[in-house]
């Protein structure tokens, strides 16, 4: 069986969620098949070294203008090329045309639901825009010509069945939930908890929140409930955020009525993926309060770093943390800010949920992920034999 995956963006220095699952799925199934042969399509870019032929899978790299026009015409002209018998594209979006049986992962659906949607156009980035643009038109053809379907949670399932109107039977659609990555742990060394200090200039102490412009992130009510909560706690503890633009960051702060916060807010800039087990490790407590998440990585990662979790009582996040974070409506900042005070009051709290995160996180691996995937290529292509 011939295999080409795409992975366009995953030699891009600056990877973001769904390029780590990509590159996790891919690192396993080299680990875990050695029979079957694969492509990986790549567009060029810095980071070559994240990746490496092995005997069965070859890197391909593909030049092709823009997102669209690469996955529109470069990759399934390369696949073609290569005899593929299935073309599993990673990123919600694929080929409109293609000559092989097609696998989506299609992570969520966000940028279909109209309340998501009024928000985007208000807020969003000009990029966040396009490609939300791109993706409306695209996921809905796509769907309907995919031979396989492959979403992160039972949640997410759920709602791309009811809003494109498939059967419940319909086992094209199926749910594969994601792992998380053996390096994320809780780190003890000295020597790099003091380097990573170090090197992101991190507080002694300090709340961990991994916001972004998207507005699911929810980054203004964080904000909103992180201001309440320096008004009301006895200690002025700082809140770290990461790659975060300064001047959107000055805006938000104006927004909530509180511009001075900003020097109690670090910027720690990029962050390499292999130095977030230390700065999770460092923290007091990780801040997840989106608004809507197909799966939620982040949560898993904090829990498996032995870091109690604020999360969100909506979409997939109840189900992917398995209830052992503390739950909160995030719409309401008072409730984000009672469960940040909570925490740092309350010892017992606090360790009950770093023990039951911690045991929770370690049902969820990327090897299993890869070896459920695996097992959709063989059932396609046995079915077309």
């Amino acid at each position: 069986m011939k295999i080409g995956i795409e992975g366009q963006r995953l030699f891009r220095v600056k990877k973001h969620g769904m390029d780590m699952v990509a590159l996790e799925l891919i690192k396993n199934l080299q680990k875990l098949d050695k029979k079957n042969e694969y492509f990986i399509y790549i567009k060029p870019d810095e980071d070559r070294d994240c990746l490496e032929n092995t005997d069965n899978f070859r890197i391909v790299e593909l030049d092709g203008g823009s997102y669209a026009s690469w996955e529109q015409f470069a990759l399934p002209k390369a696949a073609k090329n290569d005899n593929c018998d299935i073309l599993h594209c990673t990123s919600n979006t694929a080929p409109l045309k293609s000559e092989m049986q097609v696998v989506v992962t299609l992570h969520d659906i966000i940028y279909m639901e109209k309340s998501y949607l009024r928000i985007l156009m208000d807020k969003g980035t000009s990029y966040q825009k396009y490609g939300n643009v791109y993706r409306r038109y695209v996921v809905p053809r796509v769907v309907k010509k995919a031979q396989k379907i492959i979403t992160v949670s039972n949640f997410e399932r759920k709602r791309i069945t009811d809003f494109f109107g498939f059967p419940e039977s319909d086992d094209r659609l199926v749910a594969v939930y994601n792992g998380v990555s053996e390096h994320f742990r809780v780190v003890e060394d000295e020597k790099e908890l003091k380097r990573v200090k170090a090197q992101y200039k991190l507080p002694d102490e300090f709340i961990f929140f991994l916001g972004n412009t998207d507005p699911k992130k929810n980054t203004k009510g964080a904000l909103k409930a992180y201001s309440d909560f320096l008004k009301k706690f006895n200690r002025k503890i700082p809140l770290v955020m990461l790659d975060y633009d300064m001047d959107e960051l000055r805006k938000l702060l104006n927004e909530i009525g509180d511009p001075d916060m900003e020097k109690l807010i670090h910027l720690t800039g990029y962050v390499v993926n292999t130095d977030l087990p230390a700065i999770y490790s460092l923290c007091a407590l990780f801040l997840y309060p989106s608004l809507r998440e197909s799966f939620g990585i982040p949560m898993l990662e904090a829990m498996r770093c032995g870091i109690p979790v604020i999360t969100s009582n909506t979409s997939s996040m109840p189900e992917v943390s398995g209830e052992k974070a503390y739950i909160v409506d995030p719409y309401k900042p008072e409730e984000i800010t009672e469960g940040i005070i909570k925490i740092l009051n309350d010892k017992d709290l606090k360790d009950k949920l770093v023990k039951d995160g911690l045991v929770h996180s370690m049902k969820f691996s990327w090897m299993s992920m890869a070896a459920d995937v695996l097992k959709i290529y063989e059932e396609i292509y046995q079915k077309n034999q």
